[in-house]
């Protein structure tokens, strides 16, 4: 039996934002296969109805991710740095976004 060779190019992730000063949310995946190839892609298929005003393209392979086994070991060093809790901020009035 012989391999199949997957022919779309690589995968990309598609981040939106859907106003100026939002975060950009993951959108999805496709296949291109350049970054101009992969970005005009992502506006045809993600965009086409005006949800976004700015993309974001990402080769798949280049995303680095935490494992749920990771849960314990890897996020139990923030419980001791306090300063990173939001009690310890005040947030002036005002600010929209943040």
């Amino acid at each position: 039996m012989s391999e199949v060779k997957d022919s779309q190019g690589p995968l990309w992730e598609v981040f939106i934002q859907t106003k100026p000063g939002q975060p950009f949310k993951h959108a999805g995946s496709l296949h291109a296969y350049d970054k101009e190839m992969a970005l005009q892609n992502a506006r045809d298929l993600y965009t086409r109805r005006g949800e976004g005003t700015a993309i974001w393209v990402v080769p798949a392979a280049a995303i680095v991710a935490s494992t749920p086994e990771d849960v314990g070991p890897f996020f139990d060093p923030q419980n001791d740095k306090v300063y990173r809790h939001p009690t310890f901020y005040v947030v002036p009035d005002g600010i929209k976004h943040m």
